[in-house]
């Protein structure tokens, strides 16, 4: 069974994102709750946390909760797995493979992975569920080394970072770029979207510890399922600079 403050996280998730509790509205205040779930003032605490880390509620230190946004704002620190992203912001993740292959890349695929022209390396697109629901569009690419055992896996039964890291594969580091693109034909087709509406797009490069490229890939987001928050906190000394 599910802790407690899960299950009641959970519950006022699914009350916001079925418009029971809409923007603007304030949430019942932690006394009502309380009663109402059975709980004592901890788990329901902890469930109101959650939602303010993601991005779905605010106020706090007295004042009644209020809801900012129907759609959870996706944690950074998960933002390798799709799969278990969605099990935190209480969705029920899935996914449908359309295509996977060993084809030669295109040449800014494979100038990110660092191979040449000639080799070859693991495509596939995947369509990533939530609840059902289109949500995702996968375009991965990988090195033909980590990619192969992908060709005969069963790609519709979870998250492929869960399966190559129990392959033993190095995954140590990513790089994210986030923008806004036009769905294309593909896009349109499976997110079932209109093509040339606005979709988020990660495009992600994924190291081992040597700082080898193992992953090149794009994902594009249907915007009314998912957002993304990034939180700087301020330090004494400048640790980079920005351009």
């Amino acid at each position: 069974m599910a802790p407690l403050h899960r299950t009641l996280a959970a519950e006022l998730r699914r009350r916001i994102r079925e418009g029971e509790l809409a923007v603007g509205d304030s949430l019942p205040s932690e006394a009502q709750l309380c009663l109402e779930f059975g709980a004592s003032r901890g788990p329901v605490r902890q469930a109101l946390s959650a939602l303010r880390e993601e991005g779905l509620i605010g106020g706090g230190q007295g004042k009644r909760a209020v809801v900012l946004d129907a759609v959870p704002a996706q944690p950074f620190e998960t933002f390798l797995s799709f799969t278990r992203r969605a099990e935190l912001t209480g969705h029920v993740p899935g996914q449908r493979l359309h295509e996977i292959a060993l084809r030669r890349p295109e040449p800014a695929i494979a100038a990110a992975l660092g191979v040449e022209p000639e080799t070859h390396v693991v495509q596939l697109i995947r369509l990533r569920l939530l609840d059902g629901r289109p949500a995702m569009l996968e375009r991965m690419n990988y090195t033909e080394p980590v990619g192969r055992p992908l060709l005969e896996a069963d790609l519709n039964a979870g998250s492929i970072y869960a399966l190559l890291l129990a392959r033993g594969v190095d995954l140590h580091s990513a790089r994210h770029t986030f923008d806004a693109v036009a769905a294309d034909a593909l896009d349109a087709e499976l997110l079932e979207v209109p093509e040339g509406a606005p979709l988020l797009r990660e495009r992600r490069m994924t190291a081992d510890s040597a700082g080898t490229p193992l992953e090149w890939s794009e994902d594009r987001y249907r915007p009314d399922l998912a957002t993304v928050t990034v939180t700087n906190t301020r330090s004494s000394r400048p640790t980079a600079n920005r351009r």
